[in-house]
């Protein structure tokens, strides 16, 4: 996928017709019976990961901060097939979190699966940042993750059933400049999932993470017109960006029977960006126009 692939008006990612025909490796009906809550699911990569879990025949929790996106995207996963409950909710704030959590024990008797897909972050150099730009994404990517995962977990619990997490993350292993403030909470999330991995094993909660690099949604349209060229250009050794269902398979594949063996780990889906890349999505400073 490259800039071709752009949507009509210029905004980046795929459309709702694209998303129902994905190819999938994974057979029709794989996750009937589970109810699978995906947050940040009105729009791109939440979108995605939504609409696989519907095409495989699983019941969908959505939530996010915007109504007006959950309702827009619900009619997508039902014309699926997908039975969708929607949920408004902050995960910053966690009594809505808990409040969500006993609503969805009340509706649909509780969920199987937890994707962990909302966040967000703004490109700009750490100098810059203020005290209230960065508790917003520690806020969003790092609180909110855990509120959501603490609540989650305490269901499963109560209710004496196993459990299974997957937390979209960042490939973070070189840092990320223009977004420290992201790649900080990102890692505190993947550490915390390997912590309480093992912490939750004798409830069997499996927890993971997947890691995505550069990989093309409508959010590339928040980034500057140079640090987009890097996503396609320099951002990985395979020079473009990935799919939304390159992330959306990996959370099947962990949270299938093929994942069943698996905690505590990381999928990295980046292209390659952990080894070798070039990746500013603020754009590259003066200071480094040498590099290749």
């Amino acid at each position: 996928m490259g800039a071709e692939d752009n949507l009509p008006d210029g905004r980046y990612g795929l459309t709702d017709e694209a998303l129902r025909e994905l190819p999938t490796v994974f057979k029709p009906g794989l996750m009937a019976g589970q109810t699978v809550l995906v947050s940040g699911a009105g729009t791109g990569l939440g979108k995605a990961i939504a609409m696989l879990y519907a095409r495989l025949g699983a019941k969908l929790v959505i939530c996010g901060r915007t109504p007006e996106k959950l309702e827009a995207a619900a009619p997508l996963f039902r014309e699926a097939g997908a039975e969708v409950f929607v949920h408004p909710v902050n995960i910053r704030n966690p009594e809505q979190v808990d409040e969500m959590f006993a609503k969805v024990g009340e509706t649909c008797g509780g969920i199987d699966i937890l994707v962990n897909n909302a966040g967000g972050q703004f490109a700009q150099l750490a100098i810059d940042f203020t005290h209230k730009g960065w508790q917003a994404v520690i806020d969003t990517n790092l609180n909110g993750t855990w509120y959501m995962m603490q609540a989650a977990a305490r269901a499963w619990i109560e209710r004496g059933v196993p459990g299974n997490i997957v937390n979209i993350v960042a490939s973070v292993w070189r840092g990320r400049p223009t977004v420290a403030h992201s790649c900080a909470a990102r890692a505190g999330v993947i550490y915390l999932s390997k912590s309480v991995a093992v912490e939750w094993a004798e409830h069997r909660i499996r927890i993971n993470c997947v890691a995505p690099g550069a990989i093309e949604t409508t959010a590339f349209g928040q980034y500057p017109p140079s640090g987009i060229h890097g996503f396609f250009h320099n951002a990985n050794p395979m020079r473009h960006p990935g799919d939304v269902q390159d992330i959306a398979e990996a959370c099947v594949y962990l949270t299938a029977p093929s994942g069943k063996y698996v905690t505590g780990e990381v999928v990295t889906v980046d292209g390659g960006q952990q080894l070798w890349g070039d990746s500013w999505p603020g754009g590259r400073p003066d200071y480094f126009a040498w590099a290749p």
